[in-house]
C-alpha cells in the first residue's frame, strides 16, 4: 500500500472514531440539553454541531476548485444561540461529515501535494486535511465535555472509566477503539 493510501485510510480510520465519539455523547443528552448554554459567552453542544457542519461543508464542497470560505457560507451565524431541534442537529452533523469524507474518499494520490485555499491563503491538500484532524476533535471534545457535564452522574462513559485502566490493559479488548472502523 502507498504511503498516500495508507495516510489516507488512517485518517478516515481516526475520523470516523471521533464521529463516533460525538454521537454517543449527543445520544445521552435530551433535546433540551442539547441546547443547554453554560455561560453567556459559551456555546451549547447545538451550536458546536451547527459550527463543525458549516466548517464542512464549507471546506469540504468543491474545495480542490474553490476557496473553502464559501462565499455563502455565514459562519458567525453558526454561533448564533437559539432552540434546535435534534433533528436539525443531526442534520447539519450528518451532512458536514457526509461531505468531509466523500472529499477524503475521493483523493487520489496526485491531489495531496495541491495546492488549495482557505480565506485566499494556500496550503497542501495534506495540510489542509491535517487542520481538520485538529479543529474537528477539538470541537468534540467540547461537545463530550458540555455533555459530561450536563449528565453528571448520569454519564455513560465512552472511554476507559476512573480507576479502570489496569483491567482495560489486562483485557482482551482492542486497545486502540479507532480500529472499529478500519476498512
Amino acid at each position: 500500500m502507498s504511503l498516500s493510501k495508507l495516510y489516507l485510510q488512517t485518517t478516515i480510520t481516526r475520523l470516523l472514531y471521533y464521529k463516533d465519539l460525538g454521537e454517543k455523547a449527543m445520544a445521552q443528552l435530551s433535546d433540551a440539553e442539547l441546547n443547554y448554554q453554560p455561560g453567556p459567552e459559551s456555546n451549547s453542544v447545538a451550536v458546536v454541531v451547527r459550527h463543525l457542519g458549516g466548517n464542512m461543508l464549507s471546506r469540504w464542497t468543491n474545495f480542490l476548485e474553490e476557496d473553502g470560505e464559501k462565499e455563502w457560507r455565514q459562519r458567525d451565524d453558526e454561533f448564533r444561540e437559539a432552540t434546535f431541534s435534534r433533528a436539525e442537529i443531526m442534520d447539519a452533523w450528518d451532512k458536514g461529515w457526509t461531505c468531509f469524507l466523500d472529499a477524503l474518499k475521493r483523493l487520489k494520490k496526485k491531489d495531496l501535494k495541491k495546492t488549495i485555499y482557505i480565506r485566499k491563503e494556500g496550503l497542501t491538500v495534506i495540510d489542509a486535511i491535517n487542520r481538520q484532524l485538529a479543529h474537528y476533535p477539538y470541537h468534540i471534545g467540547q461537545i463530550v465535555y458540555l455533555a459530561r457535564m450536563i449528565r453528571k452522574d448520569e454519564w455513560k462513559n465512552l472511554s476507559i472509566p476512573k480507576g479502570g485502566s489496569a483491567a482495560y490493559n489486562n483485557s482482551d479488548a482492542i486497545k486502540d477503539p479507532a480500529r472499529q472502523f478500519k476498512s
